[in-house]
C-alpha cells in the first residue's frame, strides 16, 4: 500500500463507501495491524508498506539472490499492492534473473531495451527500444506501470561505457515518479558536445552526472549551471582508475560547489535522490504529459521548457574557491 492508496481508503471510509471492518482488514497487513507491515517468505521478510513511509517504489537488490528468490519477493510485493499501485524496482539483476522476471511479467521495463523517449503513438509514454544488450551485464527492471512524470531529471552520461549506470539512474527516476531525460556521450574529451546542450541542463530540476575515468564531468557541469547535481562515479577506466576510486575521489574534491556524490556505480541511489528533488520542485503541479529524451546530437529537445524554466533556474558560473 502506498500513500495514495491509503488516502483513497480513508476517504472511502469517511464517505461511507467502505465499511470500517473492511478497511481494518486492509490495514491489518500494514503498519497499523498485527501483520507488522511485512510478509515472511522464510528466506526474506518483505516490507509491504515502504510506499506509505517514503512515497518511493519498492526495491529489490537482486545481486546475491537466486532468480527464484527475486521473483518470489517481487510477487509478494505485487500481491500487497492494490490497483495500479507503484512499480516494483529490481536492481543488479543478472541475465538469468531478468529472464525469470520477464517470463512472469512480460511487460516489465528493462534497462538496455528501455528508453525514456516519449513515443507519440503511445501518448508520450516511455518506449521499448529492442532486446537487452550486453551479455552478462547487470540490469534494472521495473515491474508495473510507470507513474506520470513530475518535475524533470536530466541524466548526463559521459561516455558510452558509462551507459549501464546511467540507464539504472534513468529507470529508477522514472519509476520513482519523475520525468526523465537522458544526454549520452557528452564527456569532457569533447567539450563542445556538452556546451551544445547547456540549455537542457539549465532547464532541469535535478541533474545526475555519470562519469568514469578521471570523473571530471560533474565539475565542468557544476560550473556551467546552478542546478542541484548528484555525481555518480563509474568503475570504467584503466588500471590507475582503481575500479572507479579515482573518479570517486575526483568528484569528492570537485572545485565546483554544490555537488553531491554517490557511491561507485550507484545509479539507483542517484536516480532516487534526483526523483525526490524533482517531485519536490514540481510541488502540486499536474504530472507531465510526456517524458523526453535527447542526446548530444539532438541537443535542444527541451528548449521549449528551458526558456520558461531558466527564469527560475538561472545558470551560475561557479568560481574556483581561493
Amino acid at each position: 500500500m502506498d500513500t495514495e492508496q491509503l488516502r483513497a481508503l480513508l476517504t472511502d471510509v469517511a464517505a461511507g463507501r467502505v465499511d470500517t471492518e473492511a478497511a481494518l482488514a486492509r490495514l491489518s497487513a500494514g503498519p497499523l495491524g498485527d501483520g507488522a507491515g511485512f510478509v515472511d517468505l522464510g528466506y526474506a521478510r518483505v516490507d509491504t508498506h515502504r510506499g506509505v513511509r517514503t512515497g518511493d517504489p519498492e526495491v529489490v537488490f537482486a545481486a546475491g539472490k537466486t532468480p527464484a528468490e527475486t521473483v518470489g519477493i517481487v510477487a509478494a510485493l505485487r500481491a500487497a499492492s492494490t490497483g495500479d499501485g507503484r512499480p516494483t524496482l529490481v536492481t543488479r539483476a543478472s541475465p538469468q534473473t531478468v529472464a525469470a522476471l520477464l517470463a512472469r511479467w512480460p511487460d516489465a521495463h528493462v534497462t538496455g531495451r528501455w528508453s525514456p523517449a516519449g513515443d507519440p503513438a503511445a501518448g508520450g509514454r516511455p518506449a521499448e527500444v529492442g532486446p537487452p544488450e550486453g551479455a552478462g551485464r547487470l540490469a534494472a527492471v521495473a515491474i508495473g506501470a510507470l507513474p506520470p512524470g513530475r518535475g524533470r531529471v536530466v541524466v548526463v552520461c559521459a561516455g558510452t561505457s558509462d551507459t549501464p549506470v546511467a540507464d539504472e539512474a534513468a529507470l529508477t527516476a522514472a519509476a520513482s515518479g519523475a520525468g526523465v531525460e537522458v544526454l549520452r556521450d557528452v564527456g569532457v574529451a569533447g567539450l563542445h558536445r556538452l556546451l551544445a546542450v547547456r540549455d537542457v541542463l539549465a532547464a532541469a530540476d535535478c541533474l545526475v552526472v555519470v562519469a568514469g575515468m578521471e570523473g571530471a564531468l560533474p565539475s565542468v557541469i557544476g560550473g556551467l549551471v546552478g542546478v542541484p547535481l548528484i555525481a555518480v562515479p563509474t568503475s570504467v577506466g584503466y588500471g590507475a582508475a582503481f575500479g572507479g576510486l579515482a573518479a570517486l575521489l575526483g568528484m569528492l574534491t570537485a572545485c565546483a560547489p554544490g555537488i553531491a556524490v554517490c557511491n561507485i556505480d550507484n545509479g539507483f541511489g542517484a536516480g532516487l535522490f534526483a526523483a525526490r528533488v524533482a517531485r519536490a520542485a514540481a510541488g502540486d503541479s499536474p504530472p507531465a504529459d510526456a517524458t523526453l529524451s535527447t542526446d548530444a546530437s539532438s541537443g535542444t529537445s527541451a528548449a521549449d521548457e528551458a526558456g520558461a524554466h531558466s527564469a527560475r533556474q538561472p545558470a551560475a558560473m561557479a568560481a574556483r574557491p581561493r
